[in-house]
């Protein structure tokens, strides 16, 4: 099963929470994401029956229920809240130590939701939930892995357990699908290693005594075990790390930690970059390390253009509790972050994305029908030079007229310019929004991101002299560009 080396992403230490179990009598559903694999504790017992490391259901009499006319299909679920979105390639059901009173058959489900959306929202029908892995025989004392083939990213998933019974742990792997806009957007830097953005360690030399994805889990280690360590090296050469970035990016900043590291951290290290993983140049040449220390690097680092990986290598050995790699994403990046986030959500999700962009119908369903995307901006460009005049207009008349006072935050915010304009200013483009609509008969559209009201009242002036044909194309000219504007907006 290739995917029980990708990332958890339902692990507490990423994020992830229980947030809802239907029952959990004798242990709590919280277990199932624990860090730790489950224990047994012989006598151990509560004041409800056997202690257990897992989350436990109460006994469901089913026959007795069956002959009272409820459907014999019952089932105890429990509702996890991911630490990350994202694309699920498998799952681990791991029954440990539950061995007369697992559950039979199990089955989970996805969906795609803010992650403060409640339980109550959760349980609603406004929420469309995915089954990802139908119901399945399960085993006891054992981790029943089960892989997933659905395309689409999801921020919670629901295990259901058929009728009742236990489980140690739930385990869900996979591809991080960044909200970028909830870590500040791929205009800022940001931290382009990080478990919870995407970044992934593909492959080191040794882990002997630390795994490799310690490395970039969020937070500062706990203690040493909560690092990345290789064992002593008694022979030549030297241990590595390579470390796929969440996105291509222009690295500014390196950190590399060794806290609790204290007799055991490498004598010196170095990391290399790649664009293609391929052909690695310098970034940071060999530097001594010290211990239990947080070595930050900016001026010490080279010129290595644009990566995609970093591999960090340590001599001879040793261990590394966490390493940052900040930088600002290239605008190929940018891109490809849209082309993913369309791609991976769910049709209706996709659906309103595109239709808060542009406002043409036709234009929205002939991008839906072209997913999934090689290249959105390519696609979209496409979509819209299909279009005919009366599409255009339906774009248009999703907008509000320039200078007008809209609750919608994104046109406020492309019309920002005009926010601070006089009165004068104000009366005039109210002024030109008749005139113009009068004499084209659809509203004026401007690209006004960047703009101020002066300007925009200029370029508007400008265009009422244009014939009725000329300024149709000319004004969806604009359309398309505040089109191409908001798509890359969805990423920041």
């Amino acid at each position: 099963m290739d995917f029980l080396d990708l990332i958890d992403l339902a692990s507490e230490r990423l994020g992830g929470s229980v947030l809802y179990t239907t029952d959990d009598f004798f242990a709590g559903g919280e277990n199932l994401i624990r860090e730790q694999p489950a224990v047994w504790k012989e006598h151990e017992y509560t004041d409800r029956g056997k202690w257990m490391d897992g989350w436990e259901s109460r006994r469901k009499r089913v026959p007795e229920q069956a002959e009272k006319g409820v459907p014999p299909d019952v089932s105890d679920y429990a509702i996890i809240r991911l630490g990350a979105p994202g694309v699920i390639r498998g799952v681990v059901v791991d029954t440990a130590f539950f061995r007369g009173n697992y559950p039979e058959h199990c089955s989970v489900d996805g969906c795609f939701a803010s992650p403060q959306m409640g339980v109550e929202a959760l349980l609603g029908p406004e929420t469309t939930w995915v089954e990802i892995v139908p119901k399945q025989a399960l085993k006891g004392d054992t981790r029943n892995p089960f892989p997933v083939t659905s395309p689409g990213a999801f921020t919670h998933l629901r295990l259901r357990i058929y009728p009742d019974g236990g489980v140690a742990r739930f385990r869900a792997h996979g591809d991080v699908v960044p909200e970028w806009r909830l870590h500040g957007g791929l205009s800022g830097e940001l931290d382009l290693a990080a478990a919870e953005l995407g970044g992934e360690v593909l492959n080191c030399s040794d882990m002997f005594f630390g795994p490799k994805h310690n490395l970039i889990m969020p937070g500062r280690a706990r203690a040493m075990s909560d690092g990345w360590e290789t064992k002593r090296r008694r022979g030549p050469g030297h241990d590595w790390v390579v470390v796929r970035l969440a996105t291509e990016g222009l690295i500014r900043r390196i950190e590399l930690d060794t806290a609790h590291f204290k007799g055991n951290f490498p004598d010196t290290a170095s990391i290399d970059a790649s664009i293609d993983g391929t052909t690695y140049v310098p970034l940071l040449a060999r530097t001594k390390l010290m211990a239990d220390t947080r070595h930050v690097f900016v001026d010490e680092l080279q010129s290595a253009g644009p990566a995609t990986y970093v591999r960090l290598n340590v001599y001879p050995d040793g261990g590394v509790s966490r390493l940052r790699v900040y930088g600002v994403a290239t605008e190929r990046a940018k891109e490809r972050a849209l082309t993913r986030r369309l791609n991976t959500r769910a049709p209706e999700d996709a659906r309103r994305e595109l239709r808060a962009c542009c406002g043409s119908s036709r234009w929205v369903e002939a991008m839906m029908a072209a997913r999934p995307f090689a290249g959105t901006l390519a696609a979209a460009g496409s979509a819209w030079s299909a279009l005919g005049a009366e599409d255009w207009r339906e774009a248009f008349a999703s907008h509000p007229r320039i200078g007008e006072r809209t609750p919608d935050r994104v046109s406020a915010a492309e019309q920002s310019g005009t926010a601070g304009a006089s009165h004068e200013t104000l009366v005039a483009l109210a002024t030109l929004n008749r005139e113009y609509e009068q004499r084209f008969g659809y509203i004026c559209i401007v690209c006004a991101t960047g703009k101020s009201a002066a300007e925009i009242l200029a370029l508007a002036k400008e265009r009422l002299g244009n014939a009725p044909e000329d300024e149709l194309r000319v004004a969806a000219d604009e359309q398309w560009k505040i089109t191409r504007l908001r798509l890359m907006k969805l990423v920041g």
